[in-house]
């Protein structure tokens, strides 16, 4: 493979559609698109400093390199890239991305992040931003720090494990998630999605989880969490007790005692819903 190592490259497409290159300790300065529709990439310690850097790539591996503010949108429409031990400034990276790999990666503006891609894992990732993950696919995260509103909206197909979301709306219009051993904090929980089941998960949140078609709790702590489960199907087993619970549309809640329950008649059918309380209602 062709090496640069410790270069300055500037000016638009300065390495367009190169193949087969290991580059190190290098700058990517002021020029748009330097490394668009290349592939089999190798970057090590480098430098994005404008816009648009990895566009239409395959077969891309970084490792210690940073994007910093100016480096906006830096990788879209590309397939198979694995970023490692990376702080990424700029936002809107990461858009219709198949096979993408992140992996001790800190965003510090994660604003409209991760966009339509299939296909991703995160490991030890900490984001601050909105709308983080919108429309993604096939998404497993493992150690997420993540501080940002309207999180997993229309995510389809993911797993999250020991990870700490403070983020309003989160997983709205999702389908088929599953969540373990995690913190969520944040309003509205969850309203519209289809499939969503937490384990083992403490969740904070005002009029959380409604809306929810198949929704599961298993060995959850509410905390703070009113007005729950409202027009939602649920199956919930919560460890302690539940605020208040508003008009669930069937399923099962178990807890050891909720403050207020409130199943109104003439919005839904109280005998499809068993609520059982082993301190009492």
């Amino acid at each position: 493979m062709e090496k640069h190592v410790g270069k300055i490259f500037t000016g638009e497409r300065a390495l367009f559609c190169s193949n087969d290159l290991e580059i190190a300790d290098s700058i990517f300065e002021n020029g748009e698109s330097p490394l668009k529709e290349s592939k089999n990439i190798s970057l090590n310690g480098c430098m994005f400093k404008w816009k648009y850097p990895l566009w239409y790539c395959e077969n891309i591996t970084t490792d210690k390199t940073s994007w910093f503010a100016g480096a906006r949108a830096g990788v879209w429409y590309s397939n198979n890239i694995s970023v490692c031990d990376a702080v990424i400034e700029a936002p809107k990276n990461f858009r219709r991305c198949n096979g993408l790999t992140l992996r001790n990666v800190t965003f510090t503006n994660a604003a409209e992040t991760l966009w339509h891609c299939s296909n991703t894992a995160l490991y030890n990732v900490s984001a601050s931003g909105s709308y983080f993950a919108m429309n993604s696919s096939d998404l497993t995260a493992e150690g997420l720090n993540l501080s940002g509103d309207y999180s997993f909206d229309g995510v389809q197909n993911a797993t999250l494990k020991n990870c700490k979301l403070l983020s309003k709306d989160a997983f709205w219009n999702s389908k088929n998630i599953t969540v373990y051993d995690s913190f969520i904090s944040g309003e509205y929980l969850g309203w519209n999605a289809e499939d969503l089941t937490l384990v083992r998960c403490t969740i904070e949140s005002l009029q959380g989880l409604c809306y929810i078609k198949n929704l599961k709790l298993i060995d959850c702590k509410l905390i703070n969490t009113t007005l729950a489960f409202e027009y939602s199907t649920v199956d919930a087993t919560i460890v302690g007790n539940i605020d208040s619970v508003l008009n669930p549309s069937g399923g099962r809640i178990s807890a050891a005692h909720i403050g207020k329950l409130i199943i109104e008649k003439d919005k839904v059918d109280p005998d499809k819903t068993i609520v059982v309380c082993t301190e009492g209602v």
